[in-house]
């Protein structure tokens, strides 16, 4: 018989959050095998939501052989807290009603999204089902907020990272997706009844996400659209958010504003994204580009519409993150211009692998020194991304770390 799966994941498909897209692919995964029950918002990761979500409190769905049961929330802006907290805890409080209506299970699955929170329902779900508990840990939080000063009252983060830290003892097992936020686990108890974990990497499917050559029609055709074309393409793509340093690095990027041969290319959206369209529109960079969201079968062609990719965190966000989008740069052989800490999980990769150069965050004059030294050595450079995605197919195939989270749950279960 099928072991039961309880997974809360916040956001799950059609919605583009990175997060659940990875819970998406997961799930889908190890459908085969388990029978699998998904707690999620309804598609709302742009902040509304369709008039068919929202007249019930719960909404039931399939998809893929999977049990769906989406939960109302209200919408909200990007760049209001406030609207943002009540999502956040429409979701939490409708997650737990939810969980009654899921039936018995065997195993609960959570991730740390929203902060804390997330944890938490894994902690709710495992007591009320009875069941085994698995902390997915994207993202350590209150650490990410202090990291980037977005809020300073130490009342309520050392309550937060309480909670958080709670929520790891109850868990049957956390997963950290890079070596170096094992290490902030470890840190976290200082050495004390440090709960059982494992270190899982983050993927992008390899077989959706490869190389493809300049001339192919459709790449072509994402470049004459947004102006890309006879350029050298510097490209960051993904999250537009807070923890990426994006509001200083534009102001670097605003020095080479006269470089009528080099473009500089935003594809998403976040709550920085105004920040930076403010600054380019108030200095005249005509170089720089704001792009949307590519849909998840598009996504081939703008990442392979760059020449050089730009992957970035704040200072302070080693150990507490890895930007996702380096696993999809990687798998379409494009280079990589890391701005990221010495050790942390993505430049360790990009080390590793050798398909890119990387820089400290915070160090503005050698950001600006190694956009001009990629300027100057545009063919030697872009040959870099060859050894990326090499990577991908040798240590970090989709497949690769799904097998490791069915071992978990299915043969450990």
């Amino acid at each position: 018989m099928k072991k039961k799966l309880l997974v809360y994941a916040h956001y799950f498909y059609p919605d583009v959050a990175s997060t659940g897209q990875i819970l998406t692919e997961l799930c889908e995964g190890l459908s085969e095998d388990m029978h699998i029950t998904v707690i999620c918002v309804v598609p709302s990761y742009d902040g509304t939501v369709e008039e068919k979500y929202k007249t019930k409190r719960i909404y039931k769905e399939t998809y893929k052989n999977m049990d769906l049961i989406r939960v109302r929330v209200p919408e909200f802006q990007k760049s209001n807290k406030i609207s943002r907290v009540k999502n956040i805890l429409g979701y939490f409080f409708n997650a737990i009603y939810a969980t009654f209506k899921a039936g018995k299970q065997d195993l609960v699955f959570s991730i740390s999204q929203p902060p804390v929170l997330g944890g938490l329902l894994g902690v709710i779900g495992k007591k009320i089902k009875r069941a085994r508990y698995i902390y997915n840990i994207q993202d350590f939080n209150p650490e990410q907020t202090e990291a980037v000063g977005y809020s300073k009252n130490k009342f309520i983060l050392n309550f937060a990272r309480a909670l958080d830290k709670y929520s790891c003892r109850v868990s049957d097992t956390v997963v950290v997706v890079g070596r170096d936020m094992q290490q902030t686990l470890k840190n976290r108890f200082k050495g004390k009844a440090i709960p059982t974990n494992v270190v899982i990497n983050n993927w992008i499917d390899e077989k959706q996400i490869y190389p493809l050559k300049a001339e192919n029609a459709k790449v072509v055709s994402f470049k004459e659209k947004h102006g890309l074309q006879d350029k050298f393409v510097f490209m960051c793509s993904g999250n537009i958010g807070l923890y990426y340093d994006l509001e200083n690095i534009i102001k670097v990027i605003g020095e080479f504003k006269h470089k009528e041969d080099v473009v500089f290319a935003f594809v998403g959206d976040g709550t920085m994204k105004q920040t930076l369209v403010d600054y380019v529109e108030e200095n005249g960079m005509d170089n720089v580009k704001f792009i949307p969201y590519q849909d998840k079968e598009d996504l081939i062609y703008s990442l392979n519409a760059a020449d050089a990719h730009i992957v970035t965190n704040a200072k302070g966000i080693k150990g507490i993150s890895v930007p996702s989008k380096i696993y999809g740069v990687m798998a379409s052989g494009k280079s990589v211009l890391g701005v990221l800490e010495e050790g942390s999980e993505a430049r360790l990769l990009i080390e590793n692998s050798n398909c890119g150069k990387c820089v400290c965050p915070g160090d503005y004059k050698k950001i600006k020194s190694l956009i001009s030294e990629i300027i100057d050595h545009q063919v030697s450079f872009k040959k870099l991304g060859a050894h990326g995605r090499k990577t991908i197919e040798d240590k970090l195939k989709k497949n690769s770390a799904i097998d490791k989270y069915a071992e978990m749950l299915i043969n450990r279960g």
